[in-house]
């Protein structure tokens, strides 16, 4: 049987892609390569890390932490370095004062202001930024002023407020004090100081220190600005003693140390003072002399002297360590009744002014008027401070007569 032709179609052949038809598939390839081999490459280097991180924390598990002391960052951040430099510099100054480092100075000035003679007397008297009106009522009674103050100085005693610098430099109250001595010209500022109440017994350091670099006398006299004096008679009294070195001159006294936080003359350090916490007897702070020797120690010393919480106590102790003759002067003494509030003050300060040249006040301790002071100026006088007291808010109890009782 025949079989049927058949036909049969040809096969074809595939056509190939053209070439621009592959491109975007290779750029695809390229890019999944290069996407691969960073992400192995950060994997790397994630693990390298890790394992970085891993040695050092078993080479530091065995050790403690280093801490670093308060003196350590002192130290790197050379603090330490400065500080010891500061105490280099404070002892080649005052090596620098014990050998006569201000003599030439001190006859300039001595001379300038009396030639020929030593002074008798530097009186320094506190005052503060808020105590113009009470400054006032000195210059008016017992401190001279104007040609009387030059005359004073001629018979050899200088005679000067007291005050340091605002916290501020060179604001309202700087400027209104240097207006009030260009006027006057009876202020010693105390340039390094400043006039706080906190800072009251380093006041006692500078007065003496730029008392005895500006003026060369026998005696130095610090005064609070709520004493009635009478001049004559404290002159009289140094006149006496001229000549005698070490003297340590005031109304002596001692007292219990105030260890109770919070409480009025409250001494923080009251463990240095002993079990029985009793002050060393001590000069009160309403006046204080001292004489040119003691005077220079403080000056040369001031770097190194420890001051506590009032500044007569502060005084007292550096004369602890001396050679210094104390003397208990109870002319110097203005009353029996001890101060603690402004009416007490009333009586200190006005009723019974300090006449070191009498053994006793002007008003007695009961109150009843001498005939000292028993005439209209006196008693106009007498009522003005009481009012000007009563209205004054910034007074100052620095002496501690309550606290120093005996």
């Amino acid at each position: 049987m025949e079989s049927l032709p058949t036909t049969s179609k040809p096969e074809r052949r595939p056509r190939s892609k053209p070439l621009h038809a592959s491109k975007p598939s290779i750029l695809l390839a390229f890019l999944s390569c290069l996407a691969w081999l960073y992400v192995a490459g950060r994997l790397w280097q994630d693990a390298e890390n890790r394992k970085l991180l891993s040695t050092l924390l078993q080479k530091n598990a065995s050790q403690r932490p280093v801490i670093l002391s308060v003196e350590d960052k002192l130290q790197v951040l050379g603090c330490k370095d400065l500080e010891r430099r500061i105490v280099e510099v404070e002892m080649d100054l005052t090596l620098a004062k014990s050998q006569g480092y201000l003599k030439n100075q001190l006859r300039q000035s001595g001379s300038s202001s009396n030639p020929g003679r030593k002074l008798l007397a530097v009186i320094g008297v506190y005052t503060g930024f808020g105590s113009r009106l009470r400054r006032n009522v000195f210059r008016g009674s017992w401190m001279p002023k104007g040609d009387a103050l030059k005359k004073l100085e001629e018979r050899g005693v200088i005679i000067r407020f007291v005050i340091g610098r605002s916290a501020n430099r060179g604001d309202s109250l700087d400027r209104n004090i240097d207006k009030e001595n260009h006027s006057t010209k009876d202020f010693l500022i105390l340039e390094g100081h400043e006039e706080a109440d906190e800072e009251l017994p380093k006041k006692a350091k500078f007065f003496f220190s730029t008392a005895v670099q500006n003026w060369d006398a026998e005696f130095y006299v610090k005064v609070d600005d709520h004493i009635d004096l009478d001049l004559e008679g404290l002159i009289g009294l140094l006149e006496h003693r001229r000549g005698q070195d070490g003297t340590y001159v005031g109304c002596m006294k001692s007292g219990d140390v105030i260890a109770e936080e919070g409480k009025q003359w409250y001494e923080p350090e009251w463990w240095k003072f002993g079990d029985e916490k009793s002050y060393f007897r001590h000069a009160s702070g309403a006046l204080i002399i001292l004489s040119k020797n003691l005077a220079q120690y403080i000056n040369i010393n001031s770097a190194s002297l420890k001051t506590y919480a009032h500044d007569d106590i502060s005084v007292g102790s550096w004369m602890i360590g001396l050679q210094a003759t104390h003397i208990d002067d109870n002319r110097l003494c203005c009353s029996s009744i001890r101060q603690g509030e402004c009416a007490s003050i009333l009586l200190s300060w006005y009723l019974t002014r300090c006449v070191p040249w009498f053994n006793r006040p002007i008003i007695t301790e009961g109150g009843s008027l001498s005939g000292h002071a028993a005439n209209f100026s006196e008693l106009t006088q007498f009522f003005y401070h009481s009012l000007m007291c009563l209205s004054s808010s910034s007074s100052r109890a620095d002496t501690g007569e309550s606290r120093h009782v005996y």
